[in-house]
């Protein structure tokens, strides 16, 4: 008579000894286990990404060329200082980051004022806080360049053709040796 074949015939190995189950991992255990497998699968996407985009041409940007102007989401003034001639100055320095810089005229085509543009605009028609301004951002200057600069204008211009950071940063200076000046 023929015998059928029984579940231990087919499967010798799983009537001898069956093995332990497995023994539960720790925490600590689980946590390097998945670690490993992420670690395992972010390198796995990160070379499908270089393989996919290679064939795209990128060129190199110059990050200097792109930000002259604070990372903020928006370029609020900054407290205005209690002293006359300070607060001016420091208005104009905002005038000038926000709206722009300009050299060899008082006000260009886009809206940018030079220095004495901005300062001049900030006093609205107060001539003799407009001369204190110009005095101390005259005395920044100088004491920056030396005597190389008679006047704030003749400073200015002679920094036509550049982005305008020397004579803008000159400008937050003046403010700041006026608010020390407490004038």
């Amino acid at each position: 008579m023929p015998t059928t074949p029984t579940t231990a015939s087919l499967h010798p190995a799983t009537t001898a000894t069956s093995p332990e189950p497995p023994a539960e991992l720790s925490l600590e255990e689980r946590m390097a286990f998945i670690n490993a497998a992420m670690t395992a699968r972010l390198d796995e996407a990160a070379i499908s990404y270089e393989v996919n985009t290679a064939h795209i041409p990128v060129e190199p940007v110059d990050l200097a060329d792109l930000v002259t102007l604070p990372l903020t989401p928006t370029l609020q003034p900054p407290t205005p200082h209690p002293t006359p001639v300070a607060a001016l100055l420091q208005r104009a320095h905002h005038r000038l980051l926000t709206g722009g810089w300009c050299a060899g005229t008082f006000e260009n085509e886009s809206g940018a004022l030079c220095l004495f543009g901005a300062v001049r605009t900030e006093a609205r028609f107060d001539l003799r806080l407009e001369m204190a301004a110009m005095a101390v951002l005259l005395e920044a200057i100088q004491r920056a360049f030396g005597d190389r600069f008679q006047s704030a204008v003749a400073f200015n211009d002679a920094h036509k053709g550049s982005d305008g950071r020397v004579p803008i940063r000159l400008l937050g200076q003046a403010a700041d040796l006026a608010h020390a000046r407490s004038i």
